[in-house]
Protein backbone atom coordinates (compact mmCIF):
# COMPACT_ATOMS: atom_id res chain seq x y z
CA UNK A 1 0.00 0.00 0.00
CA UNK A 2 1.50 3.26 -0.98
CA UNK A 3 1.18 7.31 0.20
CA UNK A 4 -2.54 8.08 0.96
CA UNK A 5 -1.03 11.48 1.70
CA UNK A 6 -3.72 13.94 3.90
CA UNK A 7 -7.76 13.40 3.78
CA UNK A 8 -10.77 13.76 5.75
CA UNK A 9 -14.06 11.74 6.74
CA UNK A 10 -16.91 12.42 4.08
CA UNK A 11 -19.80 12.53 5.46
CA UNK A 12 -23.47 13.49 3.47
CA UNK A 13 -23.35 16.96 5.69
CA UNK A 14 -20.18 18.52 4.19
CA UNK A 15 -20.15 16.36 0.73
CA UNK A 16 -19.97 20.05 -0.93
CA UNK A 17 -17.50 21.21 1.70
CA UNK A 18 -15.10 18.34 0.82
CA UNK A 19 -15.09 18.00 -2.86
CA UNK A 20 -14.13 22.14 -2.76
CA UNK A 21 -11.08 21.63 0.04
CA UNK A 22 -7.96 22.16 -1.24
CA UNK A 23 -5.39 19.74 -1.22
CA UNK A 24 -7.56 16.58 -0.29
CA UNK A 25 -5.67 13.26 -1.26
CA UNK A 26 -8.50 10.59 -0.08
CA UNK A 27 -11.77 10.88 2.04
CA UNK A 28 -12.89 7.73 4.53
CA UNK A 29 -16.64 6.68 4.67
CA UNK A 30 -18.06 4.76 6.92
CA UNK A 31 -18.99 1.03 5.18
CA UNK A 32 -22.00 0.91 6.89
CA UNK A 33 -23.01 3.63 4.64
CA UNK A 34 -22.33 3.14 1.80
CA UNK A 35 -24.59 0.77 -1.12
CA UNK A 36 -22.61 -0.76 -3.47
CA UNK A 37 -24.27 0.23 -6.85
CA UNK A 38 -25.61 3.52 -5.41
CA UNK A 39 -22.54 5.50 -4.96
CA UNK A 40 -23.81 9.33 -4.29
CA UNK A 41 -22.62 11.78 -6.74
CA UNK A 42 -20.31 13.57 -4.65
CA UNK A 43 -18.11 10.20 -4.28
CA UNK A 44 -18.42 9.04 -7.28
CA UNK A 45 -17.22 12.85 -8.49
CA UNK A 46 -14.15 12.04 -6.27
CA UNK A 47 -13.22 8.78 -7.17
CA UNK A 48 -13.49 10.31 -10.76
CA UNK A 49 -10.84 12.83 -9.68
CA UNK A 50 -8.65 10.20 -8.53
CA UNK A 51 -9.36 10.44 -5.11
CA UNK A 52 -8.54 7.40 -3.30
CA UNK A 53 -11.59 6.11 -0.74
CA UNK A 54 -11.16 3.52 1.86
CA UNK A 55 -14.26 2.20 3.56
CA UNK A 56 -14.39 2.27 7.89
CA UNK A 57 -16.30 -0.36 9.52
CA UNK A 58 -18.29 0.67 12.89
CA UNK A 59 -20.24 -2.86 13.79
CA UNK A 60 -17.84 -5.83 13.36
CA UNK A 61 -17.34 -6.04 16.73
CA UNK A 62 -13.87 -8.03 15.89
CA UNK A 63 -12.74 -7.62 19.55
CA UNK A 64 -16.04 -9.45 20.66
CA UNK A 65 -16.15 -13.10 22.10
CA UNK A 66 -18.20 -15.31 19.33
CA UNK A 67 -15.77 -14.90 15.50
CA UNK A 68 -16.80 -12.15 13.01
CA UNK A 69 -19.79 -12.71 11.13
CA UNK A 70 -19.91 -13.80 7.66
CA UNK A 71 -22.51 -11.24 6.49
CA UNK A 72 -20.62 -8.72 8.07
CA UNK A 73 -17.44 -9.61 6.30
CA UNK A 74 -18.55 -10.22 3.20
CA UNK A 75 -20.13 -6.32 3.42
CA UNK A 76 -17.14 -4.95 4.16
CA UNK A 77 -15.51 -7.43 1.23
CA UNK A 78 -18.16 -5.81 -1.06
CA UNK A 79 -17.66 -2.27 -0.10
CA UNK A 80 -13.84 -2.71 -0.68
CA UNK A 81 -13.89 -3.96 -4.19
CA UNK A 82 -16.56 -1.66 -4.87
CA UNK A 83 -14.65 2.02 -4.08
CA UNK A 84 -11.47 0.05 -5.40
CA UNK A 85 -9.78 0.73 -2.02
CA UNK A 86 -6.00 -0.50 -1.04
CA UNK A 87 -7.53 -1.34 2.30
CA UNK A 88 -10.45 -1.93 4.49
CA UNK A 89 -10.39 -0.07 8.58
CA UNK A 90 -12.54 -1.41 11.59
CA UNK A 91 -12.32 -0.52 15.33
CA UNK A 92 -10.41 -2.65 17.81
CA UNK A 93 -13.86 -3.14 20.05
CA UNK A 94 -16.69 -5.22 20.86
CA UNK A 95 -19.85 -3.83 19.97
CA UNK A 96 -22.61 -6.62 20.97
CA UNK A 97 -22.55 -8.88 23.41
CA UNK A 98 -24.48 -12.02 24.72
CA UNK A 99 -26.14 -14.48 22.75
CA UNK A 100 -25.32 -18.60 22.27
CA UNK A 101 -21.83 -18.48 23.98
CA UNK A 102 -23.60 -17.32 27.05
CA UNK A 103 -27.32 -18.45 26.08
CA UNK A 104 -28.87 -14.94 26.75
CA UNK A 105 -30.13 -12.52 24.86
CA UNK A 106 -27.39 -10.69 22.36
CA UNK A 107 -27.47 -7.37 23.17
CA UNK A 108 -26.17 -4.30 21.44
CA UNK A 109 -23.57 -1.37 21.91
CA UNK A 110 -24.69 1.22 19.89
CA UNK A 111 -20.80 2.39 20.72
CA UNK A 112 -17.23 1.23 20.93
CA UNK A 113 -16.29 -0.66 23.65
CA UNK A 114 -12.81 -1.47 24.86
CA UNK A 115 -11.25 -5.26 24.99
CA UNK A 116 -9.49 -6.39 28.10
CA UNK A 117 -6.05 -6.38 27.86
CA UNK A 118 -5.42 -9.72 28.72
CA UNK A 119 -4.00 -12.94 27.17
CA UNK A 120 -7.09 -14.60 26.88
CA UNK A 121 -8.59 -11.51 25.21
CA UNK A 122 -5.99 -11.56 22.23
CA UNK A 123 -6.04 -14.73 22.06
CA UNK A 124 -9.54 -14.51 20.92
CA UNK A 125 -8.58 -11.19 18.98
CA UNK A 126 -6.01 -12.80 16.79
CA UNK A 127 -8.48 -16.01 15.71
CA UNK A 128 -10.90 -13.24 14.95
CA UNK A 129 -8.54 -10.81 13.14
CA UNK A 130 -6.96 -14.13 11.26
CA UNK A 131 -10.86 -15.21 9.80
CA UNK A 132 -11.30 -11.40 8.53
CA UNK A 133 -8.30 -10.95 6.72
CA UNK A 134 -9.37 -14.23 5.04
CA UNK A 135 -12.56 -13.01 4.15
CA UNK A 136 -11.59 -9.41 3.10
CA UNK A 137 -9.72 -8.84 -0.55
CA UNK A 138 -7.40 -6.09 0.55
CA UNK A 139 -5.58 -5.15 4.06
CA UNK A 140 -7.12 -4.81 6.99
CA UNK A 141 -6.30 -2.04 9.74
CA UNK A 142 -7.56 -1.96 13.06
CA UNK A 143 -8.16 1.35 15.13
CA UNK A 144 -7.38 2.02 18.91
CA UNK A 145 -10.28 3.55 20.74
CA UNK A 146 -11.04 5.88 23.32
CA UNK A 147 -12.48 4.65 26.28
CA UNK A 148 -14.35 5.89 29.51
CA UNK A 149 -13.56 2.38 31.22
CA UNK A 150 -10.71 0.51 32.29
CA UNK A 151 -10.56 -3.28 32.47
CA UNK A 152 -9.97 -4.81 36.16
CA UNK A 153 -6.74 -7.32 36.46
CA UNK A 154 -5.70 -5.98 32.67
CA UNK A 155 -1.75 -8.20 31.95
CA UNK A 156 -0.54 -5.52 29.22
CA UNK A 157 -0.86 -2.27 28.39
CA UNK A 158 -1.79 -0.74 25.33
CA UNK A 159 0.96 -0.31 23.44
CA UNK A 160 1.97 -4.46 24.40
CA UNK A 161 -1.61 -5.24 23.70
CA UNK A 162 -1.27 -3.39 19.82
CA UNK A 163 2.42 -4.75 19.28
CA UNK A 164 1.80 -8.34 20.32
CA UNK A 165 -1.25 -8.61 17.93
CA UNK A 166 0.64 -6.92 14.98
CA UNK A 167 3.61 -9.94 15.52
CA UNK A 168 1.17 -12.48 15.61
CA UNK A 169 -1.46 -11.66 12.46
CA UNK A 170 0.38 -8.85 10.73
CA UNK A 171 -2.73 -6.56 10.80
CA UNK A 172 -2.10 -3.01 9.80
CA UNK A 173 -2.68 -0.28 12.96
CA UNK A 174 -4.56 2.88 12.29
CA UNK A 175 -4.04 5.04 15.43
CA UNK A 176 -6.04 7.89 16.61
CA UNK A 177 -4.33 10.20 18.47
CA UNK A 178 -7.34 11.56 19.99
CA UNK A 179 -8.16 8.42 21.50
CA UNK A 180 -4.78 8.25 22.47
CA UNK A 181 -5.45 11.70 24.03
CA UNK A 182 -8.29 10.73 25.81
CA UNK A 183 -7.00 7.75 27.61
CA UNK A 184 -4.93 9.79 28.88
CA UNK A 185 -7.10 12.19 30.20
CA UNK A 186 -9.78 9.23 31.28
CA UNK A 187 -7.38 6.56 32.20
CA UNK A 188 -4.10 8.38 32.86
CA UNK A 189 -2.03 6.45 30.00
CA UNK A 190 0.51 8.28 28.74
CA UNK A 191 0.12 8.70 24.74
CA UNK A 192 4.05 8.72 24.55
CA UNK A 193 4.18 5.35 26.67
CA UNK A 194 1.54 4.14 24.00
CA UNK A 195 3.51 5.36 20.70
CA UNK A 196 7.27 3.99 22.22
CA UNK A 197 5.74 0.41 22.66
CA UNK A 198 3.67 -0.16 19.77
CA UNK A 199 5.29 -0.99 16.29
CA UNK A 200 5.10 2.38 14.58
CA UNK A 201 6.08 0.81 10.94
CA UNK A 202 2.71 -0.81 10.71
CA UNK A 203 0.47 1.79 11.06
CA UNK A 204 -1.13 2.32 7.53
CA UNK A 205 -3.16 5.46 8.52
CA UNK A 206 -3.35 7.76 11.67
CA UNK A 207 -6.90 9.89 12.93
CA UNK A 208 -7.35 13.43 14.11
CA UNK A 209 -10.23 14.40 15.92
CA UNK A 210 -11.69 17.03 18.57
CA UNK A 211 -13.49 16.60 21.60
CA UNK A 212 -14.05 18.47 24.44
CA UNK A 213 -13.06 17.60 28.35
CA UNK A 214 -16.53 18.42 31.16
CA UNK A 215 -16.05 17.37 34.73
CA UNK A 216 -12.33 15.90 34.64
CA UNK A 217 -13.80 13.44 31.81
CA UNK A 218 -12.67 13.70 28.08
CA UNK A 219 -15.69 13.29 25.38
CA UNK A 220 -14.30 12.35 22.12
CA UNK A 221 -16.92 13.56 20.41
CA UNK A 222 -16.12 14.36 16.74
CA UNK A 223 -18.42 17.49 17.21
CA UNK A 224 -15.82 19.95 18.32
CA UNK A 225 -12.58 21.64 16.49
CA UNK A 226 -9.32 19.70 16.75
CA UNK A 227 -7.59 20.68 20.36
CA UNK A 228 -3.76 21.51 21.02
CA UNK A 229 -2.96 18.75 23.35
CA UNK A 230 -4.08 16.32 20.35
CA UNK A 231 -2.07 18.44 17.70
CA UNK A 232 0.92 17.54 20.40
CA UNK A 233 0.14 13.47 20.15
CA UNK A 234 0.38 14.12 16.51
CA UNK A 235 3.66 15.61 16.61
CA UNK A 236 5.26 13.04 19.09
CA UNK A 237 3.86 10.70 16.54
CA UNK A 238 4.88 12.52 13.41
CA UNK A 239 8.50 12.42 15.60
CA UNK A 240 8.88 8.30 15.42
CA UNK A 241 7.56 7.75 11.88
CA UNK A 242 6.21 9.39 8.84
CA UNK A 243 2.60 7.96 8.52
CA UNK A 244 1.60 7.27 4.98
CA UNK A 245 -1.92 9.03 5.90
CA UNK A 246 -3.86 11.35 8.11
CA UNK A 247 -6.89 12.02 8.07
CA UNK A 248 -9.53 14.77 10.06
CA UNK A 249 -12.96 12.96 10.88
CA UNK A 250 -16.07 14.73 12.10
CA UNK A 251 -19.20 13.65 12.76
CA UNK A 252 -21.45 15.98 13.63
CA UNK A 253 -21.81 19.81 14.44
CA UNK A 254 -20.20 20.36 11.25
CA UNK A 255 -18.04 24.10 10.67
CA UNK A 256 -17.89 25.66 7.40
CA UNK A 257 -15.86 24.69 4.80
CA UNK A 258 -13.16 27.60 5.65
CA UNK A 259 -13.09 25.76 9.61
CA UNK A 260 -12.48 22.27 8.05
CA UNK A 261 -9.51 24.01 5.84
CA UNK A 262 -8.27 25.68 8.83
CA UNK A 263 -7.77 21.92 11.29
CA UNK A 264 -6.17 20.21 7.57
CA UNK A 265 -3.73 23.16 7.67
CA UNK A 266 -2.90 22.81 11.73
CA UNK A 267 -2.82 19.26 11.01
CA UNK A 268 -0.32 19.68 7.84
CA UNK A 269 1.86 22.39 9.95
CA UNK A 270 2.30 19.35 12.75
CA UNK A 271 3.39 17.24 10.46
CA UNK A 272 6.39 19.48 8.86
CA UNK A 273 7.31 21.00 12.21
CA UNK A 274 7.90 18.04 13.59
CA UNK A 275 11.04 19.13 15.52
CA UNK A 276 8.83 21.63 17.07
CA UNK A 277 7.34 19.02 20.01
CA UNK A 278 8.42 18.41 23.81
CA UNK A 279 9.71 15.03 21.78
CA UNK A 280 12.00 16.68 19.71
CA UNK A 281 15.60 15.11 19.30
CA UNK A 282 14.73 13.02 22.11
CA UNK A 283 15.79 9.19 22.31
CA UNK A 284 12.66 6.84 22.56
CA UNK A 285 12.19 4.95 25.85
CA UNK A 286 12.78 1.19 25.41
CA UNK A 287 9.75 -0.09 25.77
CA UNK A 288 8.82 -1.78 28.27
CA UNK A 289 9.14 -5.90 27.70
CA UNK A 290 5.49 -7.62 27.27
CA UNK A 291 5.13 -10.59 30.19
CA UNK A 292 6.18 -14.05 28.64
CA UNK A 293 2.34 -15.12 26.96
CA UNK A 294 1.37 -18.51 28.28
CA UNK A 295 1.08 -21.52 26.07
CA UNK A 296 -1.49 -21.08 23.22
CA UNK A 297 -5.00 -22.72 24.38
CA UNK A 298 -5.73 -26.01 22.42
CA UNK A 299 -8.89 -26.28 20.58
CA UNK A 300 -11.08 -27.31 23.65
CA UNK A 301 -9.47 -24.39 25.97
CA UNK A 302 -10.21 -21.77 22.73
CA UNK A 303 -13.41 -22.89 23.43
CA UNK A 304 -13.67 -22.08 27.08
CA UNK A 305 -11.45 -19.06 26.26
CA UNK A 306 -14.24 -17.24 23.83
CA UNK A 307 -17.15 -18.37 26.81
CA UNK A 308 -14.87 -16.57 29.38
CA UNK A 309 -14.51 -13.55 27.66
CA UNK A 310 -18.30 -13.92 26.17
CA UNK A 311 -19.35 -13.53 30.10
CA UNK A 312 -17.22 -11.16 30.97
CA UNK A 313 -18.11 -8.79 28.14
CA UNK A 314 -21.44 -9.81 28.55
CA UNK A 315 -21.57 -8.68 32.05
CA UNK A 316 -20.40 -5.34 31.44
CA UNK A 317 -22.35 -4.77 28.52
CA UNK A 318 -25.51 -5.93 30.69
CA UNK A 319 -24.42 -3.61 33.59
CA UNK A 320 -23.77 -0.30 30.66
CA UNK A 321 -27.50 -0.84 29.08
CA UNK A 322 -29.77 -2.85 31.40
CA UNK A 323 -29.22 -1.57 34.90
CA UNK A 324 -27.54 -4.96 36.04
CA UNK A 325 -25.03 -4.58 38.69
CA UNK A 326 -21.66 -3.48 37.86
CA UNK A 327 -19.09 -6.35 37.91
CA UNK A 328 -16.30 -6.88 40.26
CA UNK A 329 -13.73 -4.71 39.97
CA UNK A 330 -15.10 -1.81 37.95
CA UNK A 331 -15.65 1.52 39.13
CA UNK A 332 -19.22 1.96 39.17
CA UNK A 333 -18.61 6.06 38.81
CA UNK A 334 -17.02 5.80 35.32
CA UNK A 335 -19.64 2.77 34.97
CA UNK A 336 -22.61 5.12 35.18
CA UNK A 337 -21.10 8.07 32.89
CA UNK A 338 -20.70 5.90 30.36
CA UNK A 339 -24.07 4.22 30.80
CA UNK A 340 -25.74 7.38 30.52
CA UNK A 341 -23.56 8.48 27.71
CA UNK A 342 -24.28 5.44 25.54
CA UNK A 343 -28.12 6.02 26.42
CA UNK A 344 -27.79 9.82 25.39
CA UNK A 345 -26.29 8.52 21.98
CA UNK A 346 -28.86 6.08 21.60
CA UNK A 347 -31.19 9.09 21.92
CA UNK A 348 -29.31 11.37 19.18
CA UNK A 349 -29.00 8.29 16.76
CA UNK A 350 -32.24 7.16 16.70
CA UNK A 351 -33.53 10.75 16.09
CA UNK A 352 -31.52 10.72 13.19
CA UNK A 353 -32.36 7.44 11.17
CA UNK A 354 -35.93 8.13 12.74
CA UNK A 355 -36.19 12.21 11.71
CA UNK A 356 -39.95 11.73 12.28
CA UNK A 357 -39.90 10.90 15.81
CA UNK A 358 -38.84 13.99 17.78
CA UNK A 359 -41.49 15.90 15.31
CA UNK A 360 -44.27 13.70 16.59
CA UNK A 361 -43.17 13.98 20.39
CA UNK A 362 -41.68 17.57 20.22
CA UNK A 363 -40.31 18.33 23.57
CA UNK A 364 -40.99 14.91 25.37
CA UNK A 365 -39.00 13.13 22.68
CA UNK A 366 -35.78 13.00 24.32
CA UNK A 367 -37.26 12.52 27.97
CA UNK A 368 -39.42 9.73 26.96
CA UNK A 369 -37.21 7.97 24.81
CA UNK A 370 -34.49 7.78 27.70
CA UNK A 371 -36.99 6.39 30.15
CA UNK A 372 -37.99 3.63 27.43
CA UNK A 373 -34.21 2.82 26.88
CA UNK A 374 -33.74 1.86 30.86
CA UNK A 375 -36.04 -0.80 30.32
CA UNK A 376 -35.59 -1.74 26.88
CA UNK A 377 -31.93 -3.06 25.66
CA UNK A 378 -30.91 -2.30 22.05
CA UNK A 379 -30.91 -6.06 20.31
CA UNK A 380 -31.58 -5.28 16.62
CA UNK A 381 -30.29 -2.19 15.41
CA UNK A 382 -31.34 1.54 15.51
CA UNK A 383 -34.20 1.71 12.96
CA UNK A 384 -35.27 -1.57 14.93
CA UNK A 385 -34.88 0.40 18.25
CA UNK A 386 -37.05 3.72 16.51
CA UNK A 387 -39.49 1.06 15.97
CA UNK A 388 -39.35 -0.80 19.43
CA UNK A 389 -39.96 2.70 21.17
CA UNK A 390 -42.82 4.17 19.26
CA UNK A 391 -44.56 0.40 19.81
CA UNK A 392 -43.77 0.77 23.67
CA UNK A 393 -45.33 4.23 23.70
CA UNK A 394 -48.42 3.08 21.26
CA UNK A 395 -49.11 0.54 24.05
CA UNK A 396 -48.71 2.89 27.02
CA UNK A 397 -51.24 5.15 25.24
CA UNK A 398 -48.83 7.79 24.97
CA UNK A 399 -48.59 10.56 23.81
CA UNK A 400 -51.34 11.65 25.76
CA UNK A 401 -52.21 14.26 23.19
CA UNK A 402 -54.78 12.48 21.05
CA UNK A 403 -54.05 13.29 17.92
CA UNK A 404 -50.45 12.97 18.11
CA UNK A 405 -50.84 9.56 19.64
CA UNK A 406 -52.67 8.87 15.69
CA UNK A 407 -49.94 10.10 13.40
CA UNK A 408 -47.51 8.31 15.59
CA UNK A 409 -49.59 5.06 15.17
CA UNK A 410 -49.86 6.11 11.35
CA UNK A 411 -46.17 6.60 11.87
CA UNK A 412 -45.08 3.29 12.94
CA UNK A 413 -47.70 0.66 10.72
CA UNK A 414 -46.17 2.32 8.02
CA UNK A 415 -42.61 0.86 8.99
CA UNK A 416 -43.63 -1.83 10.95
CA UNK A 417 -46.69 -3.53 8.78
CA UNK A 418 -47.53 -6.23 8.59
CA UNK A 419 -48.03 -7.38 12.05
CA UNK A 420 -48.68 -4.15 14.43
CA UNK A 421 -49.09 -4.75 17.91
CA UNK A 422 -52.43 -4.75 19.08
CA UNK A 423 -53.08 -1.99 20.66
CA UNK A 424 -51.51 0.12 18.01
CA UNK A 425 -52.69 -1.81 15.21
CA UNK A 426 -56.30 -1.15 16.34
CA UNK A 427 -55.75 2.39 16.61
CA UNK A 428 -54.04 2.86 13.30
CA UNK A 429 -56.63 0.76 11.33
CA UNK A 430 -59.50 3.31 12.83
CA UNK A 431 -57.22 6.27 11.94
CA UNK A 432 -57.13 4.80 8.05
CA UNK A 433 -60.78 4.08 8.16
CA UNK A 434 -61.60 7.30 9.18
CA UNK A 435 -59.12 9.11 6.56
CA UNK A 436 -59.72 7.10 3.62
CA UNK A 437 -63.76 6.91 4.09
CA UNK A 438 -64.21 3.50 3.99
CA UNK A 439 -62.27 0.21 5.57
CA UNK A 440 -59.36 -0.64 4.01
CA UNK A 441 -59.13 -4.25 2.92
CA UNK A 442 -56.46 -6.85 2.22
CA UNK A 443 -55.17 -7.83 -0.92
CA UNK A 444 -56.39 -3.98 -2.55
Amino acid sequence: MGQLGIGIGWRPEIAGAVEGLPGIDWVEVVAENICPGHLPDSLRRLRERGVTVVPHGVSLGIGGAGRPADDRLDALAERALFLGSPLVTEHLAFVRAGGPLTASTELEAGHLLPVPRTWDALHVLCENVRIAQDSLPVPLALENIAALISWPGEELTEGQFLAELVERTGVRLLIDVANLHTNHVNRGEDPATALDELPVEAIAYVHVAGGVEKDGVWHDTHAHPVTGPVLDVLAQLRARVDPPGVLLERDDDFPPAEALAGELDAIRRTLTVRHLTADAGRTPRAPSPAPRPPAAPTTSDTTRTRQRLALAETSLLSALVAGTPAPEGFDAGRLGVQSRSLAAKRADVVSKVAPELPVLLGAGYRSAFLAYAKSRPMSGGYRRDALDFAEQLLRAGQPADAAARRRLSLWWQDRAAPHPPTRAGRIARAVRTRFRGRPAHRGQ
